[in-house]
């Protein structure tokens, strides 16, 4: 009986707790006083325990939230070993790999699939059939595609710093939302800073000065912060300049104090030890511990309790230390409204209210499609043999073992359907088209579905989970994903592509790959050359789509794809100016940066300026008039690159400063204009620790891609 008394006691007090109104959620409150009121409350165990990804004070009545992948799509359920298992497993909407989103050069699409991943994590983290999803989604991956090698290539939006910065920012914005005072969740970036090698990461440094930390490396994740909005990212696994960058001075120094972030600082998996283990950077847990909040972390993803609790008592750390720790973690729940009384956050009606699941909803498929659609790049088209003519085709050999499934990769959720490149083609043609299919040629198969047939569509490409080998493993040699880097970038099944390019000339190749190939006999030869990246549950209608002519293809290429191997720098070496990237490297390159063709033609004219000079604070525009001059509506992506020439510091050959995605039906002109703003044009002073921009000449280039340059002229920088 005494016992059960206790227990009575217990539940009323837990219940008069989270029913009684603190300080901390009167909304009329400034938002400092909110935060410092709520940790003023908290025991030292609740404040530990904010440390964690689970951010909670449930006897305050603080319920928190907890994190999640979303990189293309929210990666609820899926094949990674922490995605959600059993009775409250999901579907979630699968789009394109962040690399083929990316390859849409189209910030308004960026901010759309953001926004509705935000809606369906909010969906499952609300409505009570699930009610187990996190509002911290770990995205974008802000960190740079400087090496097509890079097993992780297939997560970044690309080698160029001004457009994944745009692009980074656009998806922040989505994923955060509109609302002035709410965000729909918390974009946490990943993964801070120059995490570009899967081999040796956790302890291999990446070695750069500080030009390029401003100009390259840390470039879009401080776009991200100051123009996106995001207040969180993810500390890399290696060091930077010898330093780990779990404890790197510019976590404080710089994204802190200088950007003004103020949240989410967080390990990544495993790397707390690795201070210990790999990196050999510390003795002890307790000083790692220690060192890791002075540095500015302020969420574990692993185990870290006991470190912190021994730091505390050998006073390495104080109290005062962890309540500034956790406080950007208890703004980020103010800013998605847990800490607010019910009725005032905008988004708490998503799965409460509106109880339809987002991923059933035909407006999911529509955004998947059009994406898919828009991401697709038209390498080659010699003849033209594309767009194919359903009315003239009677019969297709559609090959390769990319034809016929839509591969998941580690951080995709598990999609509600998928449409395969070989599915998609016969939605399109129907049964008044005779489909042959081989996956391989064994037995001659693929030789003879191509002969016999009026065209042959060839698709090959990489298995991002590598056909399911153990961690760190590829299947060839071509492949990469987390924790190994490719050892090389020749494809394995271009052997495949020339048996059927014999057999039938009119051959189509679809490369369906989370990164570049060197295929320079399949380009030599091969009539047309299509890529679209991994994974979207609308691969095989959107690729479909654009081989008919549904829709002209305006994808952009993202990344350079080289001819050969020997033309890329060391993958350590993190030194861009020495070859790598458009901007530094002077080899012809297979494919260049920006490139993609469309099913019609453009003239561009009539380049003007509406000033011939600009400031650090001030813009110029650039005009030109766009005419469609071929028989498709289509749209266009119109690129402007600078020069710095007579500079008197070492500059790129050209860099990306500004860019449009044009709609024109058949005949139709515009005139289109490009914003330079002066601050884009302006180098590091290392001297000064400041932006500044040299006086001098400022080379402009507009074009269809970094080296398809069609008008040029010049401002004066001042």
């Amino acid at each position: 009986m005494r016992k059960f008394a206790i227990f009575l006691i217990f539940v009323s007090f837990s219940a008069a707790s989270i029913s009684q109104t603190y300080p901390f959620q009167d909304r009329s409150r400034p938002e400092d006083e909110r935060i410092r009121n709520l940790i003023s409350l908290m025991t030292l165990d609740e404040k530990l325990q904010c440390l964690s990804t689970r951010i909670s004070v449930p006897r305050l009545g603080v319920q928190g939230t907890r994190t999640i992948e979303g990189l293309h799509g929210l990666a609820y359920s899926g094949p990674a070993n922490w995605a959600v298992k059993g009775p409250r497993a999901s579907p979630t909407t699968t789009f394109p790999q962040a690399i083929g989103l990316a390859q849409m050069w189209d910030p308004v699409m960026m901010k759309k699939v953001a926004d509705w991943q935000a809606t369906e994590a909010r969906y499952l983290a609300q409505n009570k059939r699930f009610g187990t999803s996190g509002l911290v989604v770990f995205a974008p991956n802000a960190d740079m595609g400087r090496d097509i090698r890079w097993g992780r290539t297939e997560e970044c939006f690309g080698e160029d710093p001004f457009l994944n910065g745009t692009l980074v920012t656009a998806f922040v914005r989505g994923l955060q939302g509109d609302n002035p005072d709410y965000w729909k969740t918390a974009s946490l970036m990943k993964h801070f800073l120059a995490n570009s090698n899967e081999n040796n990461r956790s302890y291999n440094s990446s070695d750069f000065d500080d030009r390029l930390f401003r100009e390259y490396y840390s470039y879009a994740f401080w776009k991200g912060v100051t123009e996106g909005g995001s207040q969180c990212y993810m500390a890399a696994y290696n060091k930077y300049n010898g330093i780990p960058c779990t404890v790197h001075p510019v976590i404080r120094d710089v994204t802190m104090n200088d950007w003004g972030l103020r949240g989410i600082v967080c390990t990544d998996g495993g790397a707390f030890g690795q201070l210990m283990s790999t990196h050999a950077y510390y003795s002890s847990p307790d000083t790692a511990a220690a060192e890791c909040i002075k540095a500015g972390i302020t969420v574990f993803l692993d185990n870290y309790m006991a470190a912190i609790k021994g730091a505390l008592s050998k006073n390495l750390v104080s109290e005062k230390e962890i309540d500034e720790a956790i406080y950007g973690n208890l703004r980020m729940l103010l800013k998605l409204g847990l800490l607010d009384p019910p009725g005032n956050d905008p988004y708490a009606g998503i799965g409460v209210t509106d109880t339809i699941a987002p991923w059933t909803k035909p407006e999911a498929r529509e955004l998947a499609l059009e994406v898919t659609r828009k991401s697709v790049v038209l390498m080659k088209n010699e003849g033209p043999i594309l767009p194919l003519n359903k009315g003239s085709v009677k019969s297709i050999a559609v090959i390769g073992p990319s034809a016929n499934k839509v591969i998941s990769d580690w951080y995709s959720g598990t999609p509600p359907y998928s449409v395969s490149i070989l599915e998609g083609i016969r939605n399109y043609v129907g049964d008044d088209v005779k489909i042959r299919f081989a996956m391989s040629n064994k037995a001659d198969s693929a030789v003879i579905a191509a002969r016999e047939s009026d065209v042959a569509i060839v698709c090959v490409g990489n298995h991002p989970l590598s056909y399911g080998l153990d961690w760190g493993q590829n299947h060839v040699p071509s492949d990469g994903r987390e924790d190994v880097d490719r050892q090389a970038i020749a494809l394995e099944q271009e052997d495949l592509v020339k048996l059927v390019y014999k057999a039938n000339p009119g051959t189509v190749l679809v490369v369906v790959s989370s990164f570049p190939y060197s295929i320079g006999w399949s380009k030599e030869n091969i009539p047309a050359i299509l890529h679209v990246s991994q994974s979207s549950q609308e691969l095989g209608n959107g690729v479909a789509d654009i081989l008919f002519g549904k829709e002209s293809p305006s994808g952009r290429l993202v990344q350079t794809w080289s001819v050969s191997i020997d033309h890329l720098p060391p993958i350590l070496d993190y030194n861009i100016r020495n070859g790598r990237t458009y901007m530094y490297d002077k080899h012809e390159p297979l494919f260049p940066f920006g490139h993609g063709l469309n099913y019609t033609t453009f003239r561009y004219s009539g380049l003007k300026t509406d000033s011939r000079t600009i400031s650090m604070g001030g813009q110029v525009n650039v005009s030109f008039s766009l005419q469609n001059t071929g028989s498709f509506d289509s749209d266009e992506v119109a690129q402007l690159y600078v020069s710095f020439p007579g500079s008197a510091i070492e500059r790129p050959l050209k860099a990306l400063k500004g860019f449009v995605r044009v709609n024109l039906k058949k005949g139709e002109s515009k005139t289109v204009t490009i914003p330079l703003k002066g601050s884009d044009l302006a180098y590091w002073n290392t001297d000064k620790g400041e932006w500044a921009l040299e006086p001098g000449k400022i080379g402009i280039m507009i074009g269809s891609s970094s080296a398809d340059i069609k008008l040029k002229g010049e401002i004066i920088s001042r």
